[in-house]
C-alpha cells in the first residue's frame, strides 16, 4: 500500500470534550471492533480512566476505512468503455490523547507522530483553556487542524457561539468548522471524510536506512518491553535485529504488528505506518520514549546514523518524596517505578534517604493530579503502599560563595547563613471564565501573588467569556488552585499554565514537630510571609487527624528553632478507677497519681507513629 492511503492524525480537546466517545465512533463506523466487544471508552484501559472519566495515557488505534475520494478511487473500463470507481480502502492511524495540562506532555509525543489533528470543542462549554494550549501545540508541529464542534444534539449547546469563538482562535472560515455528536454519531462520517481530504499523507520514505520514533512504551510480563513506534524511513519485519541509538541496546523483533486496538501481529511495518515493536527487553531502562529504531547489519553495524529528532526533555514542576511503607518493600518500589515510567515518559526520579522515612525516591510530576494518578496506579497495579511527602517545586540557590545549586526538597536546603539569593519558579497562566466572575477570578490570583498581563475576550452577548493572562509563581498553583479556581467561578473557568524562567524570592524552611520530635516528611518551603498561616493549618490538620496517645501530644511549626505556631492533642483517658468497687479516697487518689507520673514520663520518652491518613490530611489541606 503507498503512504499515499494512509492517514495518521489525532484528537486534541480541553478534558471532559469528548474525545474517547468520538473515538469509539470511529471505531464502530469503520468496523474495527464489533459490536459485542464495544463498550463506551473503549480506548481508555486503566480502570483509573473509566472511574475519572478522564484519558491519562495515550492510545493508538488502527482503523480500515471505505474512503469515496475520487483522488484515492479505482477505476476500472468496462465493456462498454464506461469508466465504473470502485471505494478505496485508507488505513487511519488514530492516537485518543489526554486532556488535562498536567498530561500534555503525551499530547506532545503523540503530534510528534502524526500529521495532523482534529481540534474537538464541546459545544455547550465552548473554547476552554487546554483547548488553546494543545492547540499551539499542534501549530508547533505543523499539523494540519481540522475543528469539530462536538455535542451539538445537547440541549443547552450553543453551536453559533463555539463556532465565533473557533474562527477567533484559529482564523479559520465558517464552512471549515464540522459539526458532530458522539454520543450519537451524526457527523461522524463527515469527520472522516474530512481526515482523508484535508490531512496530508505521511511523506515517503524512499530507500533510505530503516528509522522509527518510539513515542510510547509498556512493559508486558511475557513479551518484556514493548514499544509504539512510528517508521519514518525503510521497513521493519519479524526477526529484523534493531538497535535503539540513545541506549545502544541490541533486541530482535519477535512480533511486530499494529494496533486495533489489540495487539494485531503482522509482517512487517513499512514508511509511514504506526504500529507496535516487541523488543524482547527485559531492563526497562534500555528503552527510552523519543530513541530512534534501526536495523543492524550483518556485521552487527547500525544500518543508520542519523538519529531522529526525538522529544525535547520534559521539565517536571512538582517534587515529592515516595517512600514505601513498609521499609522492606524498596525494591518492589523500585521495579513498580521503573515500569510505570516506560508507560508515563513525564515521571523522573532519582534515589533519597531520609532518617525518618528510610530509602526511597524523590519524583518528580507535572502536576497535582500527575502525582495523584501515579500513587494510585502504585498502589493497583504493583500492590505497593507509599507514604508522600509534601510536594514542592525546584528552587534555585546562589550560594555566598557564588556556586548556584537547585534544590527539590527541603532537606536540601543549606544553613539561611551561607545563601546569597533564592529563585523560584514562574509559569505564564491562561484562565478562560464567563465575564461575572472575572473579579472573583483577579481576587484570587492576587492573593496567591500573581502580576496581570491582559485580557481578551472570545465572544460576544450576554454570556460573555473573557480570557485572562497571567503570571505566577509555581509554588501557587501546585497545592489547591484548580479547586479554588472552580469554587470562585461556581465550575465553570478553565485553566492552563506554562513554565517562563525563574525569579527571585524569599522563602524558609518550615518544619514540623511532633511530641518534640520532627517529622521530616512534612517539612517544606514556605514564602517567609506566608509562614505562620502555613503553619497553623498544618498543626491544625494534623490535630484533627493524628489518632489520640496515652499522653497530651505538642503538635508545632518552626522556623529556624522558633516555634510560629502550635496546638496540643489531649491525652486518651484510661479510667483507672473502673477496676476499684470501693475503698477508701486515698487508694483512688493513689492510682490517679500513679497514673499522672506515668503519663508524664510517656510526655518526655513517648513516639508517635504517624499513620498515612495524617500525612494525606495534610497533603489535601
Amino acid at each position: 500500500m503507498s503512504n499515499n492511503h494512509i492517514r495518521n492524525f489525532c484528537i486534541i480537546a480541553h478534558i471532559d470534550h469528548g474525545k474517547s466517545t468520538l473515538a469509539d465512533r470511529f471505531l464502530e463506523l469503520t468496523g474495527t471492533v464489533l459490536k459485542r466487544d464495544m463498550k463506551s471508552q473503549l480506548l481508555d484501559s486503566m480502570d483509573l480512566e473509566r472511574e475519572r472519566g478522564i484519558t491519562i495515557k495515550l492510545t493508538p488505534v488502527r482503523m480500515l476505512y471505505q474512503t469515496t475520494d475520487y483522488r484515492l478511487q479505482t477505476t476500472v473500463n468496462t465493456s462498454d468503455n464506461a469508466v465504473v470507481r470502485s471505494p478505496s480502502t485508507v488505513v487511519l492511524n488514530l492516537i485518543d490523547t489526554p486532556g488535562h495540562v498536567d498530561f500534555n506532555y503525551e499530547v506532545s509525543r503523540s503530534l510528534a507522530a502524526v500529521e495532523g489533528a482534529i481540534l474537538l470543542v464541546d459545544a455547550t462549554q465552548g473554547v476552554q483553556a487546554q483547548t488553546i494550549g494543545n492547540l499551539y501545540l499542534a501549530l508547533e508541529q505543523n499539523l494540519t487542524i481540522i475543528p469539530v464542534v462536538n455535542k451539538i444534539d445537547m440541549a443547552i449547546a450553543n453551536v453559533a457561539k463555539t463556532k465565533a469563538e473557533i474562527m477567533h482562535l484559529i482564523g479559520c472560515k465558517e464552512e471549515d468548522i464540522l459539526l458532530a455528536s458522539g454520543r450519537t454519531g451524526q457527523g461522524v462520517a463527515e469527520i472522516l471524510a474530512a481526515v482523508v481530504e484535508r490531512i496530508p499523507p505521511p511523506p515517503e520514505g524512499g530507500a533510505n536506512a530503516p528509522r522509527a520514533l518510539i513515542f510510547d512504551s509498556q512493559f508486558n510480563e511475557y513479551k518484556g518491553v514493548v514499544t509504539s513506534v512510528r517508521v519514518v524511513d525503510g521497513e521493519f519485519k519479524k526477526g529484523d535485529k534493531i538497535y535503539l541509538m540513545s541506549t545502544a541496546a541490541e533486541a530482535e523483533i519477535l512480533e511486530i504488528g499494529y494496533y486495533t486496538p489489540k495487539f494485531t501481529p503482522a509482517e512487517k511495518l513499512t514508511n509511514g505506518e504506526i504500529g507496535y515493536v516487541v523488543t524482547g527487553l527485559k531492563d526497562v531502562r534500555e528503552c527510552r520514549v523519543g530513541d530512534t529504531i534501526t536495523t543492524l547489519n550483518e556485521e552487527k553495524i547500525p544500518n543508520s546514523k542519523a538519529q531522529l529528532p526525538g522529544y525535547k526533555e520534559v521539565k517536571p514542576m512538582v517534587f515529592a518524596g515516595i517512600f514505601p511503607k513498609e521499609g522492606d518493600n524498596y525494591q518492589e518500589l523500585r521495579d513498580a517505578i521503573d515500569k510505570l515510567k516506560l508507560s508515563d515518559s513525564a515521571l523522573i526520579y532519582e534515589p533519597e534517604h531520609s532518617s525518618a522515612l528510610g530509602f526511597g525516591f524523590r519524583c518528580g510530576f507535572l502536576g497535582m493530579l500527575h502525582l495523584d494518578i501515579f500513587q494510585e496506579r502504585v498502589k493497583r497495579e504493583h500492590g505497593v503502599e507509599i507514604i508522600i511527602t509534601v510536594p514542592s517545586v525546584a528552587y534555585k540557590i546562589t550560594k555566598m560563595n557564588g556556586e548556584e545549586i537547585m534544590i527539590k526538597s527541603p532537606q536540601e536546603m543549606p544553613d539561611p547563613n551561607y545563601i546569597a539569593s533564592v529563585s523560584e519558579p514562574w509559569m505564564t497562566l491562561d484562565i478562560i471564565t464567563p465575564k461575572d466572575y472575572v473579579g472573583n477570578v483577579m481576587a484570587l490570583i492576587n492573593e496567591r501573588k500573581g502580576r496581570y498581563v491582559n485580557t481578551e475576550y472570545l465572544s460576544t452577548g450576554t454570556d460573555q467569556r473573557a480570557l485572562l493572562h497571567y503570571q505566577i509563581p509555581l509554588a501557587s498553583l501546585v497545592t489547591d488552585f484548580y479547586d479554588k479556581l472552580k469554587t470562585v467561578t461556581s465550575g465553570y473557568a478553565s485553566m492552563n499554565y506554562e513554565y517562563t524562567d525563574y525569579e527571585s524570592t524569599d522563602v524558609v524552611k518550615l518544619d514540623i514537630l511532633v511530641a518534640d520530635e520532627m517529622v521530616e516528611a512534612l517539612a517544606t518551603l514556605v514564602w517567609r510571609d506566608e509562614a505562620y498561616k502555613t503553619g497553623k493549618r498544618v498543626v491544625e490538620s494534623l490535630k484533627d487527624s493524628l489518632p489520640k496517645q496515652q499522653f497530651e501530644l505538642k503538635i508545632q511549626a518552626a522556623v529556624g528553632g522558633k516555634v510560629i505556631a502550635a496546638e496540643r492533642l489531649s491525652a486518651l483517658r484510661k479510667d483507672v478507677l473502673a477496676k476499684m468497687s470501693g475503698g477508701d479516697v486515698t487508694r483512688k487518689m493513689k492510682l490517679l497519681k500513679k497514673q499522672k507520673k506515668g503519663k508524664e514520663r510517656m510526655k518526655s520518652h513517648g513516639r508517635v507513629d504517624i499513620p498515612t491518613e495524617a500525612y494525606l490530611a495534610v497533603l489535601k489541606r
